[in-house]
């Protein structure tokens, strides 16, 4: 069977346990990670989580991964201090969500390739710092009302084989998938490179309240062999009443198939 989770700030990993997950993905930026009086990043004193298989959220806005005028320093300094701090909250091997939208979203004017091309030395970057704590990196592929590079499966994959980064797998996001309008052909085709997946709704309601295909997405999955967690993230009216119910909508979808 199938572990099922939730992506939760620290206000709402309570009532997550509480609604019956399996695990908890806490969200990293503003929660474990928050600023620190001396410019840096350190582990926020209100975050009192259990171990954690995986996070979601690695960089803050801020930080411009794709602009070439924005400093490399900068960039590797919150890595260095980030997994550090994800590494004394989590599982061995946990997984770390690669989405940061904003973060590396490609600027007006910069030139397409330079941008790629900077985005691929950050991903590469994180994979390697995030391998000395025993993490692993994922990229997630967002739609294009979140950022202009890398928005569906099919473009993390070519993104990943077009400047040889190995070691890092691609996050299946039923989101983002269905409103980047891409098909769930492509989730069994690419199941081998699926290392998470994120599950939601229409329009990002909880699981069972809308009419999303949850059971083929769930089925391509798991014939493409992906054969891991499943995360939910959406937005909650009264989170562990409607967790609940999704978590059961869930299970009972997956016993099926």
């Amino acid at each position: 069977m199938t572990d099922f989770g939730v992506i939760v700030g620290t206000d709402g990993v309570g009532a997550a346990w509480s609604a019956g997950v399996d695990y908890v993905e806490p969200t990293i930026v503003g929660n474990l990670v928050v600023p620190s009086q001396d410019g840096g990043w350190m582990r926020s004193p209100h975050y009192d989580g259990a171990p954690s298989p995986s996070f979601a959220i690695l960089f803050p806005g801020e930080l411009q991964l794709a602009d070439p005028s924005f400093p490399t320093e900068r960039i590797d300094a919150y890595l260095e201090s980030a997994m550090a701090i994800v590494g004394s909250a989590a599982q061995p091997g946990a997984k770390i969500v690669f989405g940061s939208g904003r973060a590396r979203t490609l600027p007006d004017g910069v030139d397409e390739a330079q941008g790629r091309a900077l985005l691929a030395r950050v991903l590469t970057r994180a994979r390697d710092v995030a391998a000395r704590h025993d993490l692993r990196v994922l990229l997630e592929p967002l739609h294009t009302g979140e950022t202009n590079m890398i928005n569906s499966i099919a473009e993390a994959v070519a993104f990943l084989d077009e400047f040889g980064i190995t070691g890092v797998q691609v996050v299946a996001d039923l989101f983002h998938v269905m409103t980047a309008g891409e098909s769930l052909d492509v989730v069994r085709d690419q199941g081998a490179r699926i290392g998470h997946a994120h599950i939601a709704d229409s329009g990002r309601i909880p699981p069972g309240q809308g009419n999303w295909p949850l059971p083929e997405f769930l089925a391509a999955l798991r014939e493409g062999g992906y054969a891991g967690p499943v995360s939910v993230e959406c937005h909650f009216t009264d989170l562990e009443p409607e967790l609940r119910d999704s978590l059961a909508h869930l299970r009972a979808l997956d016993a099926a198939a």
